[in-house]
């Protein structure tokens, strides 16, 4: 339960800090999307090794996890010191938060729709690689001989005469 606790905190933290370039650039640097790769990799490790860490291991990714945050709070702190009272306030308005998700909303239909074209112009490259198919008939089935309903014995002994009887003939 831990792991699992563990791994997607991970995963949320990773995934914050590759979105931080898009959302917030003022705390943004560089290097970020690099360790947001790392610490999805470190979740998605956590989350599918997590019955194997019991015990030592997982005390060990519990110790991991907390040097972890207690450096990305130095590093926030650091960035945050940086900042200039103008941009620390405009950090806090709800507007800039507003149009900082507008813009990852516009981003995030722009390549959709970039992702949507792609695909479909690959479908496009492949059906013109593929070779047409022509296929000319080779066989006719023979049509199905009427079906006849009968009501009583009399009737099948006389359709079972007349088949001998175009047999014999």
């Amino acid at each position: 339960m831990v792991a699992t606790l563990g791994g997607l905190a991970a995963l949320l933290v990773g995934l914050a800090i590759l979105l931080l370039p898009l959302l917030a650039t003022e705390l943004s640097r560089p290097r970020d999307s690099a360790w947001g790769a790392v610490m999805l990799l470190l979740g998605l490790v956590v989350v599918s090794s997590r019955d194997r860490l019991t015990g030592a291991p997982m005390l060990a990714v519990l110790c991991g996890g907390l040097l972890i945050g207690r450096l990305a709070v130095e590093v926030g702190q650091g960035r945050w010191r940086q900042l200039t009272g103008e941009e620390q306030t405009r950090l806090g308005s709800i507007e800039r938060w507003r149009s900082s998700l507008q813009q990852l909303g516009a981003t995030t239909a722009k390549l959709s729709s970039l992702v949507g074209t792609a695909i479909s112009g690959l479908g496009g490259w492949f059906g013109a690689l593929r070779q047409p198919k022509t296929t000319t008939k080779r066989w006719i089935r023979p049509e199905a001989p009427p079906t006849v309903v009968v009501s009583s014995l009399v009737e099948v002994e006389a359709l079972i005469q007349a088949a001998d009887d175009n047999q014999a003939g």
